[in-house]
């Protein structure tokens, strides 16, 4: 098998290109500077094989916010091998991942071309718009790249034969259903049209924030409840009042960051909603879930005075939130790890036996308090300064628009 890689172009590919687009897309080489300029801009990727080029990949930048394809070529004798895929994999790949900076990625192909059609929906695109352009014409679908996942409702698809262009026309018309796969309908060519539930930006960005506060304000009721018994037990040693404390405030500052979001969205100016609602994530659950819990079985040993069960209750909870950490629901999950990470997680879950043994035995518990604060700091200090945005928020989540 003939080995093929996959590099950007440079000028001195160009006699190349046309010879290939020549005899494979010979539309794509109209305009003629259309590929000088997007060879310039690193828009053009071509598959080598033998230092020979089988096969490339153009697209042009019209503006900032928008790429489109024009060309996926493959030489005769080099398809069905992965290679138009692999060209459109490494296009993609080289744009910008930053939500605030990704374009919208695009294609226009002929109605009747089934093959460009077929391609581009294997890819992730969906064909959104019919665009016509001109009586004596064959009108085009605008495809686009899917950036996020959108909800497909599975009672609301339909087929429409690719000569049925009335009903192509009016399927496409609305703004919610989308051109999703090409089937074989009675033998013929079909285009499977599938209904999005298209989420409000605004509107979810909305109910997360309000979420936020509400679990904040449940979570400060319940840390200011345990604070208060603390400070009334004779018993309660005075550094894990201080943390109680310190879980306390940092839990309130969580509620004002969540309230300074939901202010963000009814200004929508600076489109700093990810970021303000990774640091109201990262305070609540590194400054108020944790110590909170990890609090309980010291609590419970003052009330109980039963080294047993407060062991027992503590090695369970350990547990829980090891379990809890390493799940898909927890913060951590969001960031990247690393081996200071995982050692700090560890530290993180052994801290509520350790606590429990420390007044248990009736030993200083200011080595333990100091070592789980340092902790706990410390990791909200990698999530909050040394990572990115959260994944599957800030990656994914397209910004609003500022125009003057």
């Amino acid at each position: 098998m003939v080995l093929v890689s996959i590099r950007s172009a440079t000028a001195d590919d160009l006699p190349q290109l046309w010879t290939l687009l020549a005899g494979c897309r010979p539309d794509a080489l109209d305009p003629a500077s259309l590929l000088p300029e997007a060879v310039a801009r690193g828009l053009v990727h071509v598959a080598e094989a033998e230092g020979a080029l089988v096969g490339c990949a153009a697209a042009e930048a019209p503006s900032a916010g928008h790429v489109r394809l024009f060309a996926v070529a493959v030489r005769s004798g080099m398809r069905r091998q992965g290679i138009g895929s692999r060209l459109l994999g490494e296009l993609l790949k080289r744009t910008p991942s930053d939500p605030a900076e990704r374009p919208m990625i695009s294609a226009a192909v002929g109605v009747a071309e089934l093959e460009a059609a077929r391609f581009l929906l294997a890819g992730g695109f969906i064909g959104t718009r019919l665009l016509k352009r001109g009586a004596d014409t064959e009108p085009q679908i605008h495809y686009q790249y899917t950036l996020r996942g959108e909800y497909i409702d599975p009672d609301a698809r339909h087929l429409v034969p690719v000569v049925a262009m009335e009903q192509l026309v009016d399927s496409l018309s609305a703004p919610d259903q989308a051109v999703t796969a090409l089937v074989s309908l009675a033998g013929e060519p079909a285009f499977e049209i599938a209904r999005f539930e298209r989420g409000d930006p605004a509107s979810l960005q909305s109910g997360e924030a309000a979420a936020g506060i509400a679990f904040s304000g449940s979570l400060l009721a319940a840390i200011t409840f345990i604070l208060g018994f603390a400070l009334t037990s004779s018993r309660f040693p005075d550094d894990v009042r201080l943390l109680l404390i310190g879980a306390t405030f940092s839990t309130l500052l969580s509620l004002i960051v969540y309230a300074s979001a939901s202010g963000e969205l009814a200004r929508i100016r600076a489109n700093s909603f990810g970021k303000i609602m990774k640091w109201g994530n990262v305070l609540s659950e590194y400054g108020g879930v944790l110590p909170f819990l990890i609090c309980l079985p010291v609590t419970y040993a003052q009330v109980s005075g039963n080294p047993w069960t407060t062991m027992v209750l503590a090695v369970v909870l350990g547990v829980a939130i090891l379990g809890y950490e390493r799940s898909e629901f927890s913060i951590a999950r969001r960031f990247r790890h690393n081996r200071i990470e995982a050692a700090l997680m560890v530290l993180t879950a052994v801290s509520p036996a350790a606590g429990a043994a420390v007044v248990a035995t009736g030993t200083v518990t200011w080595p333990w308090t100091a070592a789980l604060a340092a902790t706990l700091a410390a990791r909200t200090w990698l999530y909050l300064v040394r990572q990115g945005p959260e994944a599957g928020i800030a990656e994914h989540r397209r910004q609003w628009q500022i125009r003057a």
